[in-house]
């Protein structure tokens, strides 16, 4: 039995090393056969998209803090130094000019009159004198029919009077409204040529307030006026209070 087996072993491998032969008698260099690339493969089918993911939850909101206490007042810095100038800018241009303004008018009050020759004068008392021939009175503040000016314009006037004495003594008063500003006394002592007798006053006027030239006495009534002397009434406006009437506010 033991021999029959070795025989039937070595009977096998004979016959596969002779098939081994064959086979290796067989092959082909690789080299010597080369086949024609393959047709490129179809592009593969997109995937679906995915599905969304879920929102996560809302966390929950914290309860507020308390307020904090109010913190101390830091203490105030120092001054920093001052910096210096800084260069000058190139001028602007030259702006549109304007509107043309409205000419400012200086208000005016002025008047001169004087006694015309042989003019029969008041002798009762408290009647104004007449200056009836105008030297001028450009404003008609001045009426040579009652010898009374009339305020138009607020502010301080001069007025003057000079008056020639002849023939009798001469008193008159400076009136306004009524109330006499200043008064004037000449006495005449039978001198053979005419003297004089001149005053004035600073008056502040409004509208409508009047001065004029009374006389003091009736017996004292020495005006006089001819060919080669004057009696004058002359007032003008010093400065005016524009700024504080409703006439100039406009």
């Amino acid at each position: 039995m033991p021999s029959l087996c070795l025989s039937s072993i070595y009977l096998l491998l004979t016959v596969q090393v002779r098939l081994s032969a064959q086979l290796e008698d067989n092959k082909i260099l690789s080299t010597q056969c080369v086949g024609q690339p393959g047709i490129p493969g179809s592009p593969g089918v997109h995937g679906s998209p995915g599905q969304p993911g879920r929102d996560g939850r809302d966390g929950r909101d914290a309860a507020h803090g308390e307020k904090g206490e109010k913190g101390d007042r830091g203490d105030t810095g120092e001054s920093g130094q001052r910096g210096l100038t800084g260069d000058r800018g190139d001028p602007g241009q030259k702006g549109e000019r304007g509107q043309p303004g409205e000419c400012a008018i200086a208000p005016k009050s002025a008047f001169s009159a004087k006694l015309s020759e042989g003019l029969t004068l008041p002798l009762s008392v408290g009647e104004a004198v007449r200056f009836d021939k105008i030297i001028i009175n450009e404003q008609d503040d001045y009426n040579a029919e009652t010898g009374r000016f009339t305020c138009k314009v607020p502010g301080v006037y001069y007025f003057a009077v000079h008056a020639t004495v002849y023939r009798s003594s001469l008193q008159f008063d400076l009136m306004k409204n009524g109330h006499a500003v200043a008064s004037y006394f000449q006495f005449y002592g039978n001198w053979p040529k005419p003297v004089s007798l001149s005053g004035g006053s600073l008056l502040h006027m409004v509208p409508g307030d009047q001065v004029w030239v009374q006389m003091a006495l009736s017996e004292y009534n020495g005006l006089y006026s001819s060919s080669k002397t004057d009696s004058t009434f002359s007032g003008f406006l010093v400065y005016s209070d524009w700024k504080h009437s409703a006439v100039f506010a406009l």
